[in-house]
C-alpha cells in the first residue's frame, strides 16, 4: 500500500531544497548590536559591532553571522577574496540594515555574498539601497580579472527606498548573483533593479512586486546608461529566470521587464535571456506591457507564463527604438502562455485590444513560436507589430487552466512573518507559483512545449521532460512537487 507524504514533510521536503549552501568555513565570527570594533575578537562572546569591520578583518573562507538587531549607517563590502566569504543573519530577516544613504555597497569587493538580511533606507535618505559598481577600473567584460565580481545577495528583504533605485549593478561589475531576494517599493522614475553596463549577472527565484504607487519605472531595466565612460558598450550575458512578478504599481510606461531605456547609439543590452518567470497581472495599474525591448540584440523571451489583465497598453511586449537606438535585432519568443482570460487582452485605459506594440521597421529577427494565447475565449488581438495569429504557424490557441487572481495575498513582511503566515521568502515564492501559475490537470500546455527552445529546468528548478508550455513544468516524475502544489491550490 503506498503512503501518501504528508503536507509537513512535503513542506519539510522543499525548504531543505532551498536552504543555504553548507561549504567548509575557516571560521565563524559574530557581529551583534552590542559588540565592539575596538575591544571585541569576533567571538560569540566578544561579537564585533559591523558588517564593514567584519569583512575588512576575516580571513578568506568565513562565515560571519549578524545577531537580530537594527543596524544603522553603511555597509561597505570592498575586500577582494579569492575563496569568499559569506555574510549571513543569524536569523533570517531580523538583522536590519538602515541608513540614510545607500544601505551597502561594493566598489572595490570580490566573492562575498550577504545572506538573510532586511535591508531598506531610513526616511527621507539619499540615493539607492544597494549599490554594486566597479572602480577598481577593469578591461571590458572584465577580461583580466581586475573588477567587483562574485558578489551574490541571497535570501534578503530589499525594500522601500526613500530615493531611487532599490539595487544598482553598474560601471564594469561581473558574475553577480541576486537569488531568492524579495524586492518592493522602489523610489521615483526608477526601478527595482537597474542592470547598467556590466556582465554576467543571473537575477533568479525573486519575488518582485510593490505596494504603492508612486509613479515608479520598470521592476528590472538591463541598459547602458553611460557609454563609453565605462569598460564596457552595453550590458552583456544577462540572465532573468525563475523569478515572480506581481501587482504592478508604476507608471504607465514601463515593464515588468525591459531591455535598453537610453535612448543610445549601439546596443544598450547583448544576450540576455528571460526564462521560466511567471508575471501576474492582479493589479488595476496599467502597464505599458509585460517586456519591452528598445536597443536590444539576441534576446530569448521563453517558457514565460504571463497571466491575468495586467491590465496593459500592449500585452505581450513592446519593442521600439529610442532616441538614436539601433534597429533591435534577433529578438525571440518560444514556449510562452499569454492568457488573460478577461478577455481583454491588451486593452488600455484608451480602450482597444493589442497584443503588441511598434513598428515592423524597428526590429529584425523578431520571432514567435509554439507560444500558447488564451483571450477569455475572445479573438486573440492582432499586434501593431507582428499578428500571433499568423506569424507563430506551431501556436496553441486555448485556455491554459490557470488560476484567477482574486483574493491574492501580497508577500508583504510585519517584521516576523509574511501576511499569508509563511517565515521564509521561499515559502512565498512557491506559494504564488502554486496559486497563480500551475496549469490544470488537462491544461494544452502539457506535453507541448518545442524541447529545442525550452530550457532544462522549471521556475521551481525541477528538471523538464517533455517540456510543457509556461514556467512551470508539471513532470510526473515530480512527485513531492506535484503534491505541494495541489494542496497549496485548495
Amino acid at each position: 500500500m503506498t503512503r501518501m507524504l504528508r503536507p509537513t514533510l512535503i513542506i519539510i521536503f522543499l525548504v531543505s531544497l532551498y536552504a543555504p549552501s553548507a561549504r567548509a568555513q575557516t571560521g565563524t565570527y559574530y557581529v551583534a548590536t552590542t559588540g565592539s570594533n575596538t575591544t571585541g575578537s569576533g567571538s560569540s562572546a566578544a561579537p564585533w559591532a559591523t558588517i564593514t569591520h567584519a569583512v575588512n578583518t576575516v580571513p578568506d573562507g568565513s562565515l560571519v553571522l549578524v545577531r537580530a538587531g537594527t543596524y544603522n549607517g553603511d555597509v561597505r563590502l570592498d575586500r577582494v577574496f579569492a575563496q569568499g566569504i559569506t555574510v549571513r543573519s543569524e536569523t533570517p530577516y531580523q538583522a536590519r540594515l538602515r541608513h540614510s544613504a545607500a544601505v551597502v555597497r561594493s566598489y572595490y569587493g570580490r566573492n562575498i555574498t550577504l545572506e538573510g538580511f532586511d535591508i531598506a533606507h531610513s526616511p527621507g535618505a539619499g540615493p539607492l539601497v544597494i549599490q554594486i559598481q566597479d572602480l577598481l577600473g577593469s578591461q571590458p567584460g572584465c577580461a583580466d580579472g581586475n573588477c567587483v565580481s562574485g558578489l551574490t545577495l541571497r535570501d534578503n528583504i530589499i525594500h522601500d527606498s526613500a530615493d531611487n533605485d532599490l539595487l544598482k549593478i553598474n560601471n564594469g561589475a561581473d558574475r553577480i548573483t541576486v537569488v531568492g531576494n524579495l524586492f518592493y517599493n522602489q523610489a521615483g522614475s526608477d526601478e527595482h533593479i537597474d542592470i547598467n553596463s556590466v556582465t554576467n549577472v543571473t537575477v533568479q527565484d525573486n519575488v518582485f512586486f510593490n505596494t504603492r504607487d508612486l509613479d515608479t519605472s520598470s521592476f528590472i531595466v538591463i541598459k547602458d546608461s553611460n557609454g563609453s565612460d565605462d569598460a564596457n558598450l552595453g550590458s552583456r550575458d544577462i540572465s532573468v529566470r525563475r523569478n515572480v512578478f506581481l501587482n504592478w504599481q508604476g507608471s504607465s510606461g514601463s515593464a515588468f521587464v525591459l531591455i535598453g531605456e537610453d535612448g543610445q547609439p549601439f546596443f544598450e543590452a547583448i544576450g540576455v535571456t528571460i526564462e521560466n518567470n511567471l508575471m501576474i497581472g492582479n493589479s488595476g495599474d496599467e502597464l505599458r506591457a509585460a517586456f519591452g525591448v528598445k536597443g536590444g540584440q539576441d534576446v530569448v523571451f521563453r517558457n514565460n507564463t504571463v497571466v491575468g489583465d495586467l491590465p496593459s497598453l500592449a500585452y505581450a511586449f513592446r519593442i521600439n527604438r529610442e532616441g538614436s537606438n539601433p534597429v533591435n535585432s534577433n529578438i525571440r519568443f518560444y514556449n510562452n502562455i499569454w492568457s488573460d482570460s478577461t478577455g481583454t487582452m491588451g486593452a488600455g485605459s484608451s480602450g482597444g485590444n493589442d497584443f503588441s506594440d511598434g513598428a515592423a521597421s524597428e526590429v529584425t529577427g523578431l520571432v514567435l513560436s509554439r507560444n500558447l494565447y488564451w483571450n477569455g475565449g475572445q479573438a486573440i488581438p492582432a499586434g501593431d507589430q507582428v499578428n500571433p495569429n499568423t506569424a507563430d504557424a506551431t501556436r496553441v490557441v486555448a485556455d491554459p487552466l490557470l488560476s484567477g487572481q482574486g483574493g491574492l495575498v501580497l508577500p508583504t513582511w510585519n517584521g516576523t512573518a509574511f501576511a499569508s503566515g509563511n517565515p521564509r521568502i521561499r515559502d512565498e515564492f512557491v506559494r504564488l507559483v502554486a496559486l497563480y501559475g500551475t496549469p490544470g490537470a488537462n491544461s494544452p500546455a502539457l506535453n507541448a512545449a518545442d524541447p529545442a527552445q525550452a530550457p532544462g529546468d522549471d521556475i521551481l528548478g525541477n528538471t523538464r521532460s517533455t517540456p510543457d508550455l509556461g514556467a512551470l513544468e508539471l513532470n510526473p516524475a515530480n512527485l513531492t512537487e506535484r503534491l505541494y502544489l495541489t494542496l497549496l491550490r485548495r
